[in-house]
Parts: C-alpha cells; structure tokens; sequence
C-alpha cells in the first residue's frame, strides 16, 4: 500500500509542476479577500504540511504509537513570509518536499502502516490514514490554486 501513496504523490508533484511553474508573480500574490492566502501562501502552507507530516511519518516508523502536536497553520504561514518569497523558490521546495516524502513512504514496511498516530486532540488514525489524509489535504489545497 505504501508503494501506492509513494507513486501517488510523484504523479501529483510531475503533474502539477510544470502549471505552478508557469504561473505569475501577480497572479500568485494577490490575496482573494482581506485575510485569505494569496496561491503563494497555500503553496506555502503545503510546505509546512510536508514539514509537519515528513516529521510524523519518521517518527511513526521509530515508535508502537504516534503523539505528535498539531499546529498552528496561519501562524506558520505569517512566520515564514511566504508572501514575501520569490514564487519560483516557493515551488522548488515544495516540489522536493513532496519527492522526499514519496521517497521515505516508498520505504514504509506494510506493518508499520497500522502504527496508531495521534495528532493534537484528535483521535487516533492509523500511519496509513494519515498518508491518506495528506494526499487528500494536497490536493484540496492545489484545487485552490487553478
């Protein structure tokens, strides 16, 4: 299943690439409304989503149970100053963020995707369904950005 989520997550990065690339610096830095992410703020947000969830991938593999806290995403966002990042950078890293995730959940042995994860106050979900959910929380996020 592992190898699933791995090649998932290339097609996603192969297939969405090359439009983020083609996008403006205007385009990508407008915020829609007062207090909303400008396309450059949630392609910033998707990195710290891979920094967060690379994190509880590793630390699921080292442990019978993950307990990893959530956080606090507008904070990250503001923290980071995407807004003020050249957006070519912004797509590089998210780019070979998501590869190096692919790459570490294509090493996931079968077994250990039942590892229980529990982040914040949520209840806990397995490693696998936390894989899931980060595909599904990519996705949404670069639906957002066309």
């Amino acid at each position: 299943m592992a190898a699933q989520f791995d090649r998932t997550i290339q097609e996603i990065v192969d297939r969405e690439l090359p439009r983020l690339r083609l996008m403006q610096p205007k385009e990508v830095s407008a915020s829609p409304a007062p207090g909303k992410w400008s396309r450059k703020e949630i392609l910033g947000h998707l990195i710290d989503s891979a920094s967060n969830n690379h994190q509880r991938f590793v630390r699921a593999l080292l442990s019978e149970e993950l307990r990893f806290p959530g956080y606090a995403q507008n904070d990250w966002v503001r923290l980071q100053a995407y807004a003020d990042q050249e957006w070519q950078k912004v797509v590089d890293l998210w780019s070979a963020l998501n590869r190096h995730l692919a790459h570490l959940i294509s090493h996931i042995p079968a077994e250990k995707l039942a590892t229980p994860c529990r982040i914040g106050d949520n209840a806990p979900i397995t490693l696998e369904a936390l894989i899931a959910d980060y595909i599904r929380h990519v996705e949404h996020h670069l639906e957002q950005l066309k």
